[in-house]
């Protein structure tokens, strides 16, 4: 992307290095990979992937396993098998850390198991890169204000404008408390996109999702969850929600999810309009990221074999094809997931 000379948001809360206390409480929202920000929906699908990878690569290279001097490879699989059971058999970590959780929802509370205190840590300095990502971060969310404010403006609307939280391992939102493992999230209590720069990593790192273009992306499709909350949508399906079957809310989620996969092409479509920002290769790196991001794709990709009723983002195909009609037409009028047939989505 080209973003020299672009400015920087100014609504921007830059909490890296502190840590935080506290337990989820109400708010809505949602994240790019799996569950929600608001109530505590459980953690996202990449992210335990991630987790449970690094736990069962670390289990193998420290020469546990069934073999003496206190290794944990069997404790490690078992580990793995739970969590991966709890997730992606379409339940959420709720019921599996019910006992932990400290508010609203039965959502995750990572103050109980880290103890986190809201004090800052003095040990933190951050990299070039992350300082890089930092910086790219507040233009891209920039761009999204200039986007979205003249977008809203077209059509006799305000827009009012989120701010970026970024922080580092723990932060505290309007929706409860969330660790780096939620993986970025919006949360409508508070109107805030939260995000740990590290999962840039773990996106190239454990699924190949790699580029400016393919992070914007990320970032742009949860500002989309923000322009849901000013439109009344994430407020209308959450309602619905708490109505439905388990089958039918992970539907409507999809839709939700995907919505805002369209306003990410959307943004990205506007915003080369405005400032030539796409280079060749771009689009290229965000159809891959949303290839990667899946429902199908993760679910094989953890355990080789997929349960669609479980799906609650869309599949590869669904989430490639909503974010490339954005980017093509720049049309908000074809923003509509809701009312198609869930099987033409």
């Amino acid at each position: 992307m080209r973003m020299d000379g672009r400015r920087e948001s100014g609504n921007v809360d830059d909490r890296r290095g502190q840590r935080s206390g506290g337990r989820f409480g109400s708010g809505g929202g949602g994240n790019i990979f799996g569950g929600g920000a608001g109530g505590g929906n459980g953690l996202n699908i990449l992210s335990l992937i991630i987790s449970m990878i690094s736990l069962f690569k670390s289990s193998k290279n420290s020469g546990g396993g069934n073999k003496g001097g206190g290794g944990c490879g069997c404790i490690g699989l078992i580990v793995i098998l739970v969590l991966g059971y709890f997730l992606l058999s379409g339940g959420g970590l709720g019921s599996l850390l019910g006992g932990l959780a400290g508010g609203e929802g039965g959502g995750f509370n990572p103050a109980v198991i880290f103890n986190t205190d809201g004090e800052g840590d003095s040990d933190y300095t951050p990299t070039a890169e992350e300082e890089e990502l930092a910086r790219f971060s507040k233009q891209v969310f920039a761009g999204t204000e200039d986007v979205w404010t003249k977008i809203f403006a077209q059509n006799g609307l305000t827009y009012e404008c989120p701010r970026l939280v970024l922080f580092t391992d723990y932060v505290s939102s309007g929706c409860g408390n969330a660790s780096s493992s939620t993986g970025p999230f919006y949360c409508s209590a508070d109107q805030c996109v939260y995000i740990d720069l590290s999962f840039f990593k773990d996106m190239r790192r454990t699924i190949g999702a790699d580029g400016d273009f393919a992070y914007a992306y990320v970032i742009a499709h949860e500002v989309g969850h923000h322009v849901q909350y000013l439109l009344g949508d994430l407020s209308r399906i959450h309602q619905q929600q708490s109505r439905a079957s388990e089958k039918e809310s992970n539907q409507l989620s999809v839709r939700l999810e995907l919505q805002a996969d369209f306003y990410a092409g959307i943004w990205a479509y506007h915003d080369n309009k405005m400032f030539n920002s796409l280079e060749d290769g771009d689009i290229e790196e965000a159809l891959n990221a949303a290839q990667k991001i899946g429902d199908d794709y993760l679910q094989k990709k953890a355990r080789g074999y997929t349960v669609p009723e479980s799906f609650n983002h869309g599949t590869s195909a669904q989430r490639s094809r909503w974010l490339k009609m954005g980017i093509q037409t720049g049309d908000l009028s074809k923003r509509d997931t809701f009312t198609p047939r869930y099987e033409s989505l």
